[in-house]
């Protein structure tokens, strides 16, 4: 898999440099590289307790985008994956390091526990004062000997920085540290995992399968189940959480290892809130890339049974772009919609024959789903068929309530119905077409003729005409050969949409961005969804 890197052992000096020179000069690094690779606060004069922590890299924004007032005073960056040696921990030690002492928050990897160990130690020798905790929020296995650091991390970052900050002592700092981790747990779960720079990928996890969990370095997790839906993975995290989590309130952590999407990531949030732990899910970080395994497609969460000061402390503003912020979880505030997306509805009316017509034409569109995605996968962005199955089964749904008996009146229906339920410019599109056919038929036309108004208005708004490769190709012919029958309209549908193949450019829609070579030998999918309904009604 391609990366948007350069040689492999420049990444981490590249990517610090990055950082620091973006940063508005808040952040600065030592002179060290590349063998020490210390990202520090600009602005740091010694009077308090620093903290450092740091490890591998390939977990950004950990460690060196927490870097900042009110989180960390230093971070001490590795090769990916591999713990800093020990002169790179001891150089960050004694850059930032004042009377005050500092706090090394190290995760319970055994390279991080005895390269940072070892440097404390050594600093220590030099008259330093210096305190190590170790972060084992991992609860993957009950009984783990050495359960490993996640990014129940962060938690500890954030209220230890906050502490800090107020300048309190090293020995209060931490107290406070080892009762944050003591009250912190974490599982993860990937579909996949990551890519590491120089490295053949792992293919470990088959498709249809998850992993539960996982550490941050790729490493195996404990089982692998079946994977069914966002729902059902959180389900399984969040019942592992409940039995380990203390009781009472909890803050949430949810966290993205790298490859999930924005989008993913919302309802995973989603189906948190409303999982085993919603009662007691008061506060929530994230959902956001905090603790990351390169671009593995998972996440974590983590839970903390915070005490009022620690909340404090995690709502306390920082000025680091990186922490999203605690955030108090709320109900779904609703507003009523504005009175004009309310118009009246004709009366339901039912006519059997009609009915059974339009919901065969909607189960034609179901059955093409997977067809016509397939075909927009050349030309779009592949949803084509799970838009318009999508608008035949809300059709569907609703159809009690449409006017069957009235055919003026259902085409107004119908136009209403998929501007409201289907997406994307072809939703808008045929909805524009049923009203303006509706409109058409009120107004005495003939079914013919208020089709072909209703085509009118669609080409007028849309801008589409025969030949741009769209759905007018086959909906145009199709409609002109309509007055002399339905096995006319349907062969000339089908033949409009066959010429779209034969088309090297489209015109409208977002297969204007596609080359020729990936459009040829291929129908435009709208085109050939109006040649299957043609088709279809000609029996």
């Amino acid at each position: 898999m391609n990366l948007f890197l350069n040689e492999k052992n420049n990444i981490v000096t590249e990517a610090i440099d990055g950082l620091v020179r973006s940063s508005s000069g808040r952040l600065s690094r030592l002179d060290g590289f590349p063998h020490i690779r210390v990202v520090t606060r600009s602005d740091w004069d010694k009077s308090k307790v620093a903290l450092i922590s740091g490890g591998g890299s390939g977990h950004e924004p950990a460690h060196a985008g927490f870097v900042g007032r009110g989180m960390l005073t230093a971070a001490v960056c590795g090769d990916v994956f591999a713990s800093p040696s020990v002169d790179a921990v001891l150089a960050g030690i004694l850059a930032v390091t004042g009377p005050a002492g500092c706090l090394l928050i190290v995760k319970n990897y055994t390279g991080d526990r005895l390269n940072f160990g070892l440097a404390a130690e050594r600093a220590k020798s030099m008259g330093l004062k210096v305190s190590m905790v170790i972060v084992d929020d991992d609860i993957a296995l009950p009984d783990l000997p050495q359960p490993r650091g996640l990014a129940g991390t962060l938690f500890v970052h954030k209220i230890a920085g906050c502490l800090a900050e107020h300048g309190k002592s090293l020995e209060e700092i931490t107290a406070a540290a080892n009762n944050v981790i003591a009250e912190t747990k974490t599982i993860s779960m990937s579909l996949d995992t990551c890519n590491v720079p120089g490295s053949p990928k792992s293919d470990r996890i088959p498709e249809g399968r998850a992993e539960l969990g996982l550490g941050i370095h790729g490493e195996a997790g404990i089982e692998q189940i079946e994977f069914k839906n966002a729902k059902d993975a959180m389900g399984i995290v969040a019942t592992r959480l409940a039995h380990e989590a203390a009781d009472g309130e909890l803050v949430v952590l949810l966290n993205n290892l790298g490859g999930a999407s924005a989008l993913e990531m919302s309802v995973l949030s989603h189906e948190l809130i409303n999982s085993s732990l919603s009662s007691r899910i008061k506060w929530m970080v994230g959902p956001g890339s905090l603790m990351t395994s390169l671009d593995m497609k998972g996440f974590s969460v983590t839970v903390f049974s915070a005490k009022p000061e620690e909340l404090e402390c995690l709502n306390e503003k920082v000025d680091i772009s990186a922490w999203p912020g605690c955030n108090e979880v709320t109900s779904v505030d609703l507003k009523d919609l504005p009175g004009g997306l309310k118009p009246e509805r004709p009366n339901p009316s039912e006519d059997p024959e009609t009915r059974k017509l339009l919901q065969e034409c909607c189960s034609v569109l179901i059955d093409s789903e997977s067809d016509l995605n397939a075909l927009d996968s050349h030309s779009g962005d592949g949803d084509t068929g799970s838009t318009l199955a999508g608008a035949a089964r809300s059709l569907i749904q609703n159809s009690d309530r449409l006017p069957f008996a009235n055919h003026s009146q259902l085409l107004k229906a119908l136009g209403l119905e998929l501007s409201e339920s289907m997406g994307g410019s072809s939703g808008v599109l045929l909805a524009i077409f049923f009203a303006s056919a509706g409109d058409a038929a009120t107004n005495g036309a003939s079914l013919h003729h208020a089709l072909q108004k209703g085509l009118e208005q669609l080409q007028e708004v849309g801008g589409a005409k025969l030949g741009d490769r769209s759905m007018v190709d086959a909906l145009k012919p199709g409609l002109e050969a309509l007055e002399k029958s339905l096995a006319d309209a349907a062969q000339a549908a089908r033949s409009g949409a066959n010429k779209t193949a034969e088309m090297s450019k489209a015109k409208v829609g977002r297969a204007t961005y596609i080359g020729a070579e990936q459009l040829t030998g291929h129908v435009d999918p709208g085109a050939e969804a109006v040649a299957r309904i043609f088709e279809h009604l000609a029996g």
